[in-house]
């Protein structure tokens, strides 16, 4: 057990590989994708922050903010995961070191993912922002994406219910 701790205390790299690479899309404020070498793109959804859905308030704002602090630059990334999507969760760096999803939750564009993380410093950020109406914290209504999200499925089932309903009562009447 000491051997393997100190394998990865002074080889970390055979575990958690950081990988750079020339951002060159932003889908919404917490999905990038990037280009590695050998001209490979890459998606990375952003590790511990989710950011508003495109057509919720504050959505394009994210989108924005992300845009500006990384678009056409390189960034440093670490996967940790795959999402159920397949895309590359990670945590991007960039500018001498700052962490993107912190930076989104410090400047309220971005809720911590709290279910995904263990970073508490994260949700200090956040209530700072909430404190501050910071962002999306201006909106006292703001509802999370995961809410959001949520709310639109049971949405799209109860319309493909009511349709099916629709269906049978037309097929009676013939």
């Amino acid at each position: 057990m000491k051997r393997l701790m100190l394998v990865c205390l002074f080889f970390p790299g055979l575990f958690f590989s950081q990988t750079s690479g020339k951002v060159i899309r932003i889908s919404d404020g917490d999905t990038i994708t990037v280009l590695l070498k050998g001209n490979e793109q890459k998606k990375l959804r952003l590790a511990e922050v989710d950011c508003p859905e495109n057509g919720q308030p504050f959505g394009k704002n994210a989108k924005q903010f992300t845009s500006a602090q990384v678009f056409g630059k390189t960034v440093d990334f670490i996967e940790t995961k795959k999402d159920r999507y397949g895309r590359s969760v990670a945590k991007v760096y960039y500018g001498n070191g700052k962490y993107l999803s912190r930076e989104l939750i410090k400047a309220g564009m971005g809720w911590w993912y709290f279910s995904y993380s263990k970073d508490a410093s994260l949700g200090q950020l956040q209530e700072n922002a909430q404190r501050n109406k910071v962002g999306l914290w201006q909106d006292v209504h703001a509802v999370s994406p995961w809410e959001y999200r949520k709310a639109k499925r049971e949405e799209s089932k109860r319309r493909k219910f009511e349709s099916s309903k629709a269906q049978i009562k037309i097929k009676e009447t013939v």
